[in-house]
């Protein structure tokens, strides 16, 4: 059996990076996976919502939704086979490290109970998960939270996990570490010394009860209103206390019944689970084993989390078509009170807009923009943002305006700090190579070739050598080796063979530089992250040259040309690939502005649900050939710059159109202050 947790609050998936929700006072929201994104650190919790099931696949006790999109009841969907059986860290792990901490045996055996001291009265009695904690998980709080109706049309398999992330989660392990050792030291101090016990816990607070009164909160959170008047009857916690203190109380039997329970409303993938929880509680019961019956407790603490992982999940996916269409609206309506109340100031995005006219302007001294048609009035707007993702702009320069696209801007500034630097280190590989073969070439004549040729004013078409030793050099151009006078001393010529032999050895090199990309260890910047790939990278460079295995200063050499974004090189690469990227981003947005937003979703976003390269037919004609077959691509030539102009043309013709109106064609903010202005001139 996979790891059984039961941890505290539930936050948003967000693999590569934390978000910044200052802007919102909201809770913290689930994270979307980054296009290129890097894996997470529990990827069995991750599961993918991929298509809305068959009615046959949906779990026991499901309900439906209004036509209007709006959840009447819960709605508890079969979760992806990824979704697996550890929905906290905070819960029992069934690896030894962690069972040797809750039981009896094993060779990191806890103390006898009886020689411990009494229970320390510092112990939480809260258990790591309740109903406030899961209250996030709300259909509520999911429709009123505007970072995950954001991040909803990004990411097809956005969806809720456990943050146990930084800091924080290893604050709520610790914390669920305490109580489950407080409560596991609570039931061998009953056992063990009634009197003692009773005269601590007088006022019914400790653990247990706590607990099952949280499991019974959470119940209701997830069984019909029908249901909930039995839930009363066979889950009274009170009377359960009393028949505890006297020694009566049957919990064989409690745990028969809320396996019944369970069963009825969870997923099917989560029957054996459930067994299993149903197991331990009887194990403890039957055997009086305290740290067996808190691992049932766990057990069941962590399928009553994962159930409303589920449920919350379920509801994501049936409510993304009406969340996604109304994104315009809602977003527009949330920024335009937080800008009434002062808590949000456009002003800067306005000033970078003016600034991106004036620097157009400049830079095309009143000459038509270049895909001003596909563009329309967006022509500034895109322009600046495609200088926005280079790494030689500043990112204190990125607008307020672009609050819940933070994450987004940043993974794309990387990938394209990635494309620059593998393209700089192609041009230095080719600079290397053609001095490495003029160099070869040149060792290969002899010294008194050299010196004739040096001696005579006569073109290399009249050596008089070549005749008199035709099977000693190969300089034709179709390398015969009984060469003419007229192309005998051409030195220079390349064949046909060699142009193709080059372009394979230097496509394989790039494929390299791409594999060790991929495996390079985390780094906090780009920067960081090519520093240490320097070394790796140019003997890399060096092993597809005729050159010496060790060249002094080259790995330096590199180093600074990936690492020193003010360097004319990277300033001239970083420059051709913003115009390539305002190409692509030009077909791209000609082709999505008039779209739905659901349209645009589908569109932007399907060929990665499907696992293809482009998200649509459209997207793809441009890699077909006259009669449609498909035309391969160098990757060099790509260079991922397609794929960063589908991510870039989809988030800008979002943003456009929410903020438009509100701070860059007009400024709602400036129309406030000359309103309150207006009084004041009056008066005057």
């Amino acid at each position: 059996m996979g790891e059984q947790r039961a941890g505290g609050g539930l936050e948003s998936h967000m693999p590569t990076h934390r978000r910044n929700d200052s802007a919102t006072g909201e809770e913290p929201m689930p994270d979307a996976p980054s296009e290129t994104r890097a894996p997470p650190a529990e990827p069995e919790v991750q599961s993918s919502l991929r298509e809305v099931p068959p009615a046959q696949d949906l779990p026991r006790g499901t309900q439906d939704i209004n036509a209007n999109g709006s959840l009447a009841t819960p709605v508890v969907g079969r979760p992806s086979p990824g979704l697996s059986r550890n929905p906290s860290s905070c819960s029992t792990n069934s690896n030894e490290k962690a069972n040797a901490e809750y039981l009896t045996e094993g060779p990191n055996r806890r103390p006898p109970p009886t020689r411990r001291s009494s229970p320390q009265p510092a112990r939480p009695v809260e258990p790591p998960v309740t109903k406030s904690t899961l209250s996030e998980l709300d259909v509520t709080k999911i429709i009123h939270n505007p970072k995950l109706r954001h991040d909803i049309n990004y990411d097809p398999e956005l969806h809720f996990r456990p943050n146990l992330d930084g800091e924080k989660g290893r604050r709520k392990q610790e914390k669920a570490n305490q109580f489950w050792n407080a409560l596991l030291d609570q039931l061998i101090l009953f056992v063990m010394d009634r009197e003692t016990f009773m005269s601590r816990y007088a006022d019914g607070k400790w653990c247990l009860p706590a607990l099952l009164t949280a499991v019974r909160d959470i119940i209701e959170t997830l069984v019909p209103q029908r249901d909930r008047e039995l839930l009363n009857e066979g889950l009274n916690v009170d009377l359960l206390m009393q028949q505890f203190n006297r020694g009566v109380a049957d919990l064989e039997a409690l745990a028969s019944w809320l396996s019944a329970v369970l069963k009825l409303h969870c997923a099917p993938m989560r029957d054996e689970w459930v067994d299993e929880m149903y197991q331990e509680l009887s194990n403890g019961n039957r055997n009086n084993d305290p740290a067996e019956l808190v691992k049932g407790m766990r057990s069941l603490l962590s399928v009553l989390e994962a159930m409303k992982l589920d449920v919350a999940n379920h509801q994501i996916r049936c409510l993304r078509p009406v969340l996604i269409e109304d994104t315009v609206h809602f977003e527009q309506r949330f920024f335009m009170k937080k800008i009434q109340s002062r808590k949000l100031s456009v002003l800067p995005a306005r000033e970078w807009y003016k600034a991106a006219q004036s620097n157009a302007e400049r830079i095309y001294q009143h000459s038509p923009m270049p895909h001003a048609q596909a563009f329309g009035n967006m022509s500034i707007f895109f322009d600046a943002l495609s200088r926005l993702v280079l790494p030689t702009t500043r990112s204190e320069t990125t607008p307020c305006t672009f609050v819940f696209d933070e994450d987004r801007l940043l993974k794309l500034r990387s990938d394209m700090y990635d494309s620059i630097c593998l393209e700089i280190c192609m041009r230095k590989f080719e600079d290397l190579d053609r001095l490495s073969k003029i160099t070869h070439l040149s060792t290969r004549v002899p010294s008194y070739v050299r010196e004739e040729g040096a001696l005579s004013n006569r073109s290399s078409g009249e050596f008089v050598f070549v005749s008199s030793r035709p099977s000693s050099f190969v300089f034709s151009d179709r390398g015969s080796t009984f060469s003419s006078p007229r192309n005998s001393g051409e030195l220079c010529a390349q064949p046909s063979m060699d142009f193709a032999e080059s372009r394979t050895k230097a496509l394989d090199l790039y494929n390299s530089l791409l594999a060790l990309l991929h495996t390079a260890p985390p780094a906090n910047t780009s920067r960081e992250k090519w520093r240490g790939l320097a070394d790796s990278v140019a003997l890399q460079i060096l092993r597809y040259v005729n050159a010496p295995p060790s060249l002094p200063g080259f790995e330096d050499q590199i180093r600074n040309a990936v690492t020193n974004i003010e360097e004319e090189l990277f300033q001239e690469v970083a420059a051709q690939f913003q115009q390539r990227l305002l190409a692509e981003l030009a077909k791209r947005v000609n082709e999505f502005k008039h779209m739905s937003a659901v349209s645009l979703f589908s569109v932007a976003t399907g060929g990665r649900i499907m696992g293809a390269n482009r998200p649509s037919e459209s997207l793809r004609d441009r890699n077909n050939g006259l009669f449609g077959e498909r035309v391969p691509r160098d990757p060099r030539e790509e260079a991922g710059i397609d794929d960063m102009a589908v991510r870039l043309a989809h988030l800008g013709v979002l943003h456009w159109r929410v903020w438009a109106l509100l701070a860059y064609e007009d400024s709602i903010e400036e129309e406030m202050i000359d309103a309150a202005a207006v009084p004041v001139f009056e008066a005057a």
